[in-house]
Protein backbone atom coordinates (compact mmCIF):
# COMPACT_ATOMS: atom_id res chain seq x y z
CA UNK A 1 0.00 0.00 0.00
CA UNK A 2 1.25 3.46 -0.90
CA UNK A 3 0.95 5.77 2.08
CA UNK A 4 -1.15 8.84 1.38
CA UNK A 5 -1.54 11.36 4.22
CA UNK A 6 -4.80 12.55 2.62
CA UNK A 7 -6.51 9.13 2.61
CA UNK A 8 -4.76 6.14 4.18
CA UNK A 9 -1.48 5.51 6.00
CA UNK A 10 0.16 2.31 7.26
CA UNK A 11 1.07 1.43 10.82
CA UNK A 12 4.75 1.74 9.76
CA UNK A 13 4.10 5.30 8.57
CA UNK A 14 2.34 6.26 11.81
CA UNK A 15 5.06 4.70 13.98
CA UNK A 16 7.69 6.68 12.06
CA UNK A 17 5.78 9.96 12.45
CA UNK A 18 4.37 9.53 15.96
CA UNK A 19 6.79 12.06 17.42
CA UNK A 20 6.10 14.76 14.82
CA UNK A 21 4.98 17.98 16.55
CA UNK A 22 2.26 18.65 13.99
CA UNK A 23 0.75 15.15 14.03
CA UNK A 24 -2.56 14.60 15.77
CA UNK A 25 -3.87 11.07 16.29
CA UNK A 26 -7.59 10.54 16.90
CA UNK A 27 -9.38 7.44 18.16
CA UNK A 28 -12.65 7.57 16.23
CA UNK A 29 -14.01 4.25 17.48
CA UNK A 30 -17.78 3.76 17.46
CA UNK A 31 -19.78 0.54 17.59
CA UNK A 32 -23.32 -0.49 16.81
CA UNK A 33 -25.55 -0.29 19.90
CA UNK A 34 -25.95 -4.10 19.95
CA UNK A 35 -22.19 -4.78 19.77
CA UNK A 36 -21.62 -4.91 23.52
CA UNK A 37 -18.55 -2.70 23.15
CA UNK A 38 -17.92 0.66 24.86
CA UNK A 39 -15.65 2.73 22.65
CA UNK A 40 -14.84 5.37 25.25
CA UNK A 41 -14.00 2.78 27.93
CA UNK A 42 -11.73 0.96 25.49
CA UNK A 43 -9.97 4.25 24.64
CA UNK A 44 -9.46 5.03 28.34
CA UNK A 45 -7.95 1.58 28.90
CA UNK A 46 -5.52 1.66 25.95
CA UNK A 47 -4.90 3.94 22.99
CA UNK A 48 -2.12 4.87 20.60
CA UNK A 49 0.23 7.31 22.41
CA UNK A 50 -1.05 10.89 22.24
CA UNK A 51 -4.40 9.94 20.72
CA UNK A 52 -7.48 12.01 21.50
CA UNK A 53 -10.94 10.43 21.55
CA UNK A 54 -13.29 11.66 18.80
CA UNK A 55 -16.89 10.84 19.76
CA UNK A 56 -19.05 10.89 16.61
CA UNK A 57 -22.23 10.87 18.70
CA UNK A 58 -21.13 13.95 20.66
CA UNK A 59 -19.50 15.86 17.78
CA UNK A 60 -22.74 15.86 15.82
CA UNK A 61 -25.85 17.91 15.15
CA UNK A 62 -27.78 17.43 18.39
CA UNK A 63 -30.77 19.28 16.90
CA UNK A 64 -31.44 16.30 14.64
CA UNK A 65 -33.33 13.23 15.79
CA UNK A 66 -31.15 11.16 13.45
CA UNK A 67 -27.97 9.53 14.82
CA UNK A 68 -24.60 11.35 14.61
CA UNK A 69 -25.49 13.75 11.81
CA UNK A 70 -22.66 16.06 10.73
CA UNK A 71 -22.22 18.90 13.23
CA UNK A 72 -22.56 22.56 12.34
CA UNK A 73 -19.12 24.09 11.60
CA UNK A 74 -19.08 26.14 14.81
CA UNK A 75 -19.52 23.03 16.94
CA UNK A 76 -16.78 21.21 15.03
CA UNK A 77 -14.48 24.20 15.57
CA UNK A 78 -15.11 24.37 19.32
CA UNK A 79 -14.62 20.63 19.82
CA UNK A 80 -11.42 20.53 17.75
CA UNK A 81 -9.94 23.54 19.54
CA UNK A 82 -10.65 21.88 22.88
CA UNK A 83 -8.92 18.73 21.61
CA UNK A 84 -5.90 20.69 20.44
CA UNK A 85 -6.51 19.91 16.77
CA UNK A 86 -6.03 22.84 14.44
CA UNK A 87 -4.66 24.40 11.28
CA UNK A 88 -1.40 22.95 10.04
CA UNK A 89 -1.90 19.57 11.68
CA UNK A 90 -1.68 16.23 9.94
CA UNK A 91 -4.50 14.14 11.40
CA UNK A 92 -4.53 10.33 11.51
CA UNK A 93 -7.74 8.60 12.62
CA UNK A 94 -8.04 4.99 13.73
CA UNK A 95 -10.72 2.79 15.25
CA UNK A 96 -10.90 -0.43 17.22
CA UNK A 97 -12.54 -2.43 14.43
CA UNK A 98 -9.89 -1.96 11.71
CA UNK A 99 -11.49 0.36 9.17
CA UNK A 100 -15.01 1.21 10.26
CA UNK A 101 -15.95 4.45 12.02
CA UNK A 102 -12.53 6.07 11.42
CA UNK A 103 -13.60 6.64 7.81
CA UNK A 104 -16.59 8.65 9.07
CA UNK A 105 -14.24 10.94 11.02
CA UNK A 106 -12.04 11.28 7.91
CA UNK A 107 -15.12 12.31 5.91
CA UNK A 108 -16.17 14.85 8.57
CA UNK A 109 -12.78 16.54 8.34
CA UNK A 110 -13.09 16.58 4.55
CA UNK A 111 -16.59 18.06 4.89
CA UNK A 112 -15.10 20.84 7.02
CA UNK A 113 -12.48 21.58 4.36
CA UNK A 114 -9.51 19.88 6.04
CA UNK A 115 -7.44 17.88 3.56
CA UNK A 116 -4.52 16.61 5.66
CA UNK A 117 -6.31 13.72 7.30
CA UNK A 118 -5.82 9.99 6.84
CA UNK A 119 -7.25 6.75 8.19
CA UNK A 120 -4.85 4.27 9.82
CA UNK A 121 -4.91 1.17 7.61
CA UNK A 122 -5.93 -1.82 9.75
CA UNK A 123 -6.59 0.44 12.73
CA UNK A 124 -5.94 -0.49 16.34
CA UNK A 125 -6.20 -4.27 15.75
CA UNK A 126 -3.21 -4.17 13.36
CA UNK A 127 -1.28 -1.78 15.62
CA UNK A 128 -1.84 -4.15 18.57
CA UNK A 129 -0.99 -7.26 16.57
CA UNK A 130 2.37 -5.74 15.69
CA UNK A 131 3.14 -5.17 19.37
CA UNK A 132 3.33 -1.39 19.05
CA UNK A 133 3.14 1.09 21.93
CA UNK A 134 -0.13 1.81 23.75
CA UNK A 135 -0.89 4.02 26.73
CA UNK A 136 -3.76 4.76 29.10
CA UNK A 137 -2.78 8.36 29.91
CA UNK A 138 -4.89 11.25 28.62
CA UNK A 139 -2.87 13.45 26.24
CA UNK A 140 -1.63 16.89 27.18
CA UNK A 141 -3.81 19.20 25.09
CA UNK A 142 -3.12 22.80 24.12
CA UNK A 143 -5.80 24.89 22.45
CA UNK A 144 -5.11 25.33 18.74
CA UNK A 145 -6.78 27.70 16.27
CA UNK A 146 -8.73 26.00 13.49
CA UNK A 147 -10.52 27.39 10.47
CA UNK A 148 -13.10 25.43 8.51
CA UNK A 149 -14.86 25.87 5.19
CA UNK A 150 -17.79 23.49 4.78
CA UNK A 151 -17.67 21.57 1.51
CA UNK A 152 -21.38 21.20 0.81
CA UNK A 153 -20.77 19.15 -2.34
CA UNK A 154 -19.59 16.24 -0.16
CA UNK A 155 -22.96 15.68 1.56
CA UNK A 156 -26.51 14.97 0.38
CA UNK A 157 -29.86 15.29 2.15
CA UNK A 158 -32.99 13.21 1.66
CA UNK A 159 -34.49 15.50 -1.01
CA UNK A 160 -31.30 15.40 -3.08
CA UNK A 161 -31.07 11.62 -2.79
CA UNK A 162 -34.74 11.23 -3.77
CA UNK A 163 -34.07 13.38 -6.83
CA UNK A 164 -30.99 11.31 -7.72
CA UNK A 165 -32.99 8.08 -7.36
CA UNK A 166 -35.63 9.49 -9.73
CA UNK A 167 -33.30 11.04 -12.31
CA UNK A 168 -30.51 8.46 -12.21
CA UNK A 169 -27.89 11.17 -12.69
CA UNK A 170 -25.95 10.00 -9.60
CA UNK A 171 -25.34 6.36 -8.76
CA UNK A 172 -26.45 5.47 -5.22
CA UNK A 173 -24.27 2.84 -3.55
CA UNK A 174 -25.30 1.19 -0.27
CA UNK A 175 -22.58 -0.13 2.09
CA UNK A 176 -24.89 -2.31 4.23
CA UNK A 177 -24.68 -6.10 4.27
CA UNK A 178 -26.47 -7.77 1.37
CA UNK A 179 -29.26 -9.27 3.50
CA UNK A 180 -30.19 -5.85 4.90
CA UNK A 181 -30.00 -4.29 1.44
CA UNK A 182 -32.35 -6.91 0.03
CA UNK A 183 -34.74 -6.49 2.96
CA UNK A 184 -34.23 -10.05 4.19
CA UNK A 185 -32.63 -9.13 7.53
CA UNK A 186 -34.19 -6.84 10.14
CA UNK A 187 -32.80 -3.37 10.66
CA UNK A 188 -30.85 -2.91 13.93
CA UNK A 189 -32.75 0.31 14.65
CA UNK A 190 -36.42 -0.06 15.63
CA UNK A 191 -39.15 1.38 13.46
CA UNK A 192 -37.31 1.22 10.14
CA UNK A 193 -38.67 -0.52 7.07
CA UNK A 194 -36.52 -3.15 5.35
CA UNK A 195 -35.07 -2.77 1.88
CA UNK A 196 -33.14 -0.14 -0.04
CA UNK A 197 -33.41 3.12 -1.96
CA UNK A 198 -34.93 2.44 -5.42
CA UNK A 199 -32.26 2.00 -8.08
CA UNK A 200 -29.39 1.84 -5.60
CA UNK A 201 -26.55 -0.67 -5.90
CA UNK A 202 -25.11 -2.75 -3.06
CA UNK A 203 -21.42 -2.89 -2.19
CA UNK A 204 -21.03 -4.10 1.42
CA UNK A 205 -18.12 -2.17 2.93
CA UNK A 206 -16.48 -5.39 4.16
CA UNK A 207 -15.85 -6.34 0.52
CA UNK A 208 -13.35 -3.47 0.32
CA UNK A 209 -11.26 -4.88 3.17
CA UNK A 210 -8.74 -7.68 3.52
CA UNK A 211 -9.01 -10.34 6.24
CA UNK A 212 -6.87 -8.17 8.56
CA UNK A 213 -9.23 -5.18 8.01
CA UNK A 214 -6.72 -3.28 5.91
CA UNK A 215 -8.09 -1.75 2.71
CA UNK A 216 -7.66 -3.80 -0.46
CA UNK A 217 -5.24 -2.60 -3.12
CA UNK A 218 -6.38 -0.30 -5.91
CA UNK A 219 -7.02 -2.97 -8.58
CA UNK A 220 -9.14 -4.96 -6.10
CA UNK A 221 -11.08 -1.83 -5.06
CA UNK A 222 -11.76 -1.00 -8.70
CA UNK A 223 -12.92 -4.57 -9.36
CA UNK A 224 -15.23 -4.50 -6.33
CA UNK A 225 -16.99 -1.33 -7.48
CA UNK A 226 -17.28 -2.51 -11.07
CA UNK A 227 -18.46 -5.94 -9.90
CA UNK A 228 -21.30 -4.22 -8.04
CA UNK A 229 -22.39 -2.54 -11.27
CA UNK A 230 -20.91 0.89 -10.52
CA UNK A 231 -19.50 3.04 -13.32
CA UNK A 232 -16.43 4.78 -11.88
CA UNK A 233 -16.69 7.40 -14.59
CA UNK A 234 -19.96 8.71 -13.11
CA UNK A 235 -20.74 10.46 -9.79
CA UNK A 236 -21.64 8.43 -6.70
CA UNK A 237 -23.73 8.97 -3.57
CA UNK A 238 -22.69 6.64 -0.75
CA UNK A 239 -25.19 5.48 1.86
CA UNK A 240 -25.52 2.85 4.61
CA UNK A 241 -27.41 2.49 7.90
CA UNK A 242 -26.51 5.77 9.59
CA UNK A 243 -23.74 7.38 7.54
CA UNK A 244 -20.78 5.54 9.09
CA UNK A 245 -19.78 2.72 6.75
CA UNK A 246 -20.86 4.79 3.73
CA UNK A 247 -17.67 6.72 4.47
CA UNK A 248 -15.62 3.54 3.92
CA UNK A 249 -16.95 3.56 0.35
CA UNK A 250 -16.15 7.28 0.09
CA UNK A 251 -12.60 6.64 1.30
CA UNK A 252 -12.14 3.85 -1.26
CA UNK A 253 -13.45 6.10 -4.04
CA UNK A 254 -11.01 8.81 -2.99
CA UNK A 255 -8.18 6.23 -3.06
CA UNK A 256 -9.19 5.42 -6.65
CA UNK A 257 -8.97 9.08 -7.65
CA UNK A 258 -12.76 9.35 -7.99
CA UNK A 259 -13.59 12.80 -6.64
CA UNK A 260 -17.26 13.16 -7.60
CA UNK A 261 -18.77 11.49 -4.58
CA UNK A 262 -21.04 12.63 -1.77
CA UNK A 263 -22.37 10.92 1.35
CA UNK A 264 -26.05 10.67 2.27
CA UNK A 265 -25.81 11.71 5.90
CA UNK A 266 -29.24 10.50 7.02
CA UNK A 267 -28.82 7.19 5.18
CA UNK A 268 -31.27 4.36 5.97
CA UNK A 269 -31.99 5.75 9.46
CA UNK A 270 -33.80 8.54 7.63
CA UNK A 271 -35.01 6.93 4.37
CA UNK A 272 -36.34 3.83 6.12
CA UNK A 273 -38.34 5.95 8.54
CA UNK A 274 -40.58 7.85 6.10
CA UNK A 275 -43.52 5.86 4.68
CA UNK A 276 -43.89 8.26 1.71
CA UNK A 277 -40.43 7.33 0.38
CA UNK A 278 -40.38 4.31 -1.94
CA UNK A 279 -38.48 1.19 -0.87
CA UNK A 280 -37.23 -1.66 -3.04
CA UNK A 281 -36.52 -5.20 -1.90
CA UNK A 282 -34.60 -8.07 -3.41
Amino acid sequence: MADDPKTLVSTDWLAAHLGDPDLRVLDGSWYMPDSGRDARAEYDAAHIPGARYFDIDDISDQRSALPHMAPPPEKFISRMRAMGVGDGHQVVVYDGAGIFSAARVWWLFKLMGKADVAVLDGGLPKWRAEGRALEDMPPVVRDRHITVQRQSHLVRDVAQVAAAAKLGDWQIVDARAAARFRGEAPEPRPGLRAGHIPGSKNLPFAELLNADCTMRDLPALKAAFEGAGIDLGKPVITTCGSGVTAAVLSLALERLGHNRHALYDGSWSEWGMYPDLAVEKG
